[in-house]
């Protein structure tokens, strides 16, 4: 379960204050005090959440050896709540007032039938939560890498994350900041003496009647998500133009393509919106199409190699956070299994997207962008022969 086997999709989260020290017992403790207990609670009122043991969705058993897993702690944070469907509660209510009108048909209900209806439909769903009836339990898998200082987080859902942040912070006291593609470009900047060129950057306009901007950026103080968009629209003309080997600031390389699906949008909010799913989703006329009106990809499935592993993804451009991710050896289609090298694994995923997203900052907040982005531009309004037949047809 969680991030121990299949595929794996996460959000990640740096650790800027971590009081607790190095994992043992003292962690063990924490989870066990605020495992997830809802006997008692009123679950039509309000969730209940806490932490769960992490092997399966009514595991509340935690131990060092089970949790613990050398520089890592996996587990889980559930929640349980009472949610009856909409059309129960719609139906309750035509049984209300069915009732009420049984003596005079064809008449509409009155104000005070209705409330009478509305309180008799809220009753009836108290009575429903106590029996324990329409309950619902989610669980969202944590690995805490004290390795990297970074929590993942297997959900890509801002609510039951904001949850788990919230557990983690009152039981542990950690502190934490959003890893999204907007960050990673500043801690480039900061890294390399180019925080003077993030901050006076901007969307760049990749059609030459369209202006730079972004509708889901609205020019944020400090938020520079937007390359996220650009990174992938970069990534895919770098591949395709130039090759499709990139060689990383490590010393290592890293080979890929695009994969499965392709998800575009238009920056101005005036062209709507495409998904394309196939083997290769750049290589249809429908993809080249899109970009060349000015849309911008917002979630790529991508393959990539480096270090013999394979990691085949889905990346979301603004949040940088990863979806359904398979990893596995080279020429092997059998996932790694071994615990501590599938954590491992994961922070080479990591790391790998962490650092081709990197060579595409160098070169945006270098001097050569100017030149990257006519280069293109003129990639955008080449004739290809598929283009070019399509014209004849």
């Amino acid at each position: 379960m969680g991030f121990l086997s299949g595929s794996v999709t996460f959000e990640r989260y740096r650790i800027t204050n971590d009081p607790t020290g190095q994992f043992g017992d003292e962690h063990i403790e924490i989870l066990q005090k605020n495992k997830i207990d809802s006997s008692g609670a009123n679950l039509a009122e309000s969730p209940c959440f806490g932490f769960s043991g992490g092997s399966h969705l009514l595991d509340t058993q935690f131990e060092i050896g089970k949790n613990i897993i050398g520089d890592a702690m996996h587990f889980g944070v559930r929640v349980d709540s009472i949610q009856i469907p909409g059309p129960i509660k719609q139906a309750w209510m035509q049984i209300e007032l069915g009732g009420a009108l049984k003596d005079s048909p064809g008449k509409r209900p009155t104000k005070s039938q209705r409330e009478d209806a509305q309180q008799a439909v809220e009753a009836r769903c108290a009575a429903e939560a106590a029996k324990g009836n329409y309950q619902r339990m989610g669980v969202t898998p944590v690995l805490w890498d004290a390795q990297t200082e970074t929590v993942y987080l297997g959900s890509s859902s801002e609510k039951a994350n904001e949850t788990c942040l919230s557990l983690l912070k009152s039981s542990f006291g950690l502190e934490f900041s959003h890893v999204t593609s907007g960050s990673l470009a500043l801690e480039f900047a900061e890294a390399n003496d180019q925080t003077k060129a993030i901050f006076g950057a901007s969307p760049s306009s990749f059609h030459p009647m369209g202006g730079a901007n972004v509708v889901w950026w609205n020019g944020m103080t400090d938020n520079y998500d937007y390359l996220g968009n650009e990174f992938l629209l970069w990534l895919w003309w770098h591949w395709e133009k130039n090759s499709n080997v990139v060689s990383l600031s490590d010393g290592s390389e890293v080979s890929g393509m695009f994969a499965r699906s392709l998800s575009l949008d238009c920056p101005m909010g005036e062209h709507g919106k495409e998904s394309i799913s196939s083997e290769s989703p750049v290589a249809l006329p429908e993809a080249m199409m899109a970009i060349r009106m000015g849309k911008l990809p917002r979630k790529a499935g991508l393959t990539l190699v480096r270090d013999g592993e394979q990691f085949d993804l889905t990346l979301k451009a603004e949040t940088f956070s990863i979806g359904a991710a398979r990893i596995s050896q080279v020429g092997d289609d059998v996932p790694t299994r071994e615990l501590l090298d599938r954590i491992e694994s994961i922070r080479q995923l990591s790391e790998t997207s962490d650092l081709l997203f990197e060579v595409f900052c160098q070169t945006r907040l270098g001097k050569s962008w100017p030149g990257e982005m006519k280069k293109m531009l003129k990639w955008l309004r080449e004739e290809t022969p598929m283009r070019m037949q399509q014209k004849a047809a």
